[in-house]
């Protein structure tokens, strides 16, 4: 995804750690069928709970596993993987789109809090405020 103030640079920075990739079971449902596998055990295999939720699973190297360079589930990816970086927090207080910035290449910061939140609003289908 390209807009404005995000142009992504396909490196895998927002496939590392950073508390897990939460998978609905919409998610899980089209995952499964991509992969080929039965949904009960795409959740015992490439997930792990975070309270009573799936998150996917990490490798040793810290990246998500399906993670090889490139996504291998990019067309199916998780609502939480489309939707990177224009993502509620950052609504809630605007210092996280820069602490995101930190590690993703693809986020501009040279620009206004006000033209960030308007295109998080935008990409969100929030109304402008």
């Amino acid at each position: 995804m390209n807009t404005e103030i995000f142009d992504c640079k396909k490196c895998g920075e927002c496939c590392k750690g950073y508390g897990g990739t939460f998978v609905t079971e919409s998610d899980i449902k089209v995952i499964s069928d991509y992969i080929r596998t039965d949904p009960r055990r795409f959740v015992a295999d490439y997930c792990q709970m975070s309270g009573s939720r799936p998150v996917l699973a990490q490798g040793e190297n810290g990246y998500c596993v399906f993670w090889e360079k490139l996504c291998t589930i990019h067309p199916v990816k998780p609502r939480m993987c489309r939707a990177w970086p224009f993502i509620r927090s950052v609504l809630t207080d605007i210092r996280n789109w820069h602490i995101m910035a930190a590690s993703c290449p693809g986020i501009r910061t040279d620009i206004s809090d006000e033209t960030v939140e308007a295109c998080v609003r935008k990409e969100l289908k929030l109304p402008l405020s």
